[in-house]
């Protein structure tokens, strides 16, 4: 009898375990800085870049203006950018 509780407790244990939410993985700022933040300059046709607005609007999202004359953010650019995405997205829910 006390084999048979044992096991079902055990049982309940790892079906409880396997069972628990997850935690989302963290944001990875290399993906950020490789993937992501790329799209914010380019080019979309009937559409201006993304950047225009979000570097230059008071909103939510808001991008590092760019140096004079480059073509794409310095690290430290970077990096504020990536915080302030990392506030508005919630890594456990893509919809975001």
């Amino acid at each position: 009898m006390a084999v048979a509780r044992m096991t079902f407790a055990l049982t309940a244990a790892l079906l409880a375990a396997s069972s628990a939410p997850r935690a989302a993985p963290p944001l990875d700022y290399e993906f950020f800085k490789a993937r992501v933040q790329p799209i914010f300059l380019q080019k979309r046709d009937g559409h201006t870049r993304c950047y225009v607005c979000h570097a230059e609007g008071n909103n939510a999202f808001r991008l590092e203006r760019l140096s004079s004359g480059a073509t794409t953010w310095n690290e430290e650019q970077s990096r504020k950018n990536f915080e302030m995405v990392s506030i508005l997205v919630n890594p456990g829910d893509p919809e975001t």
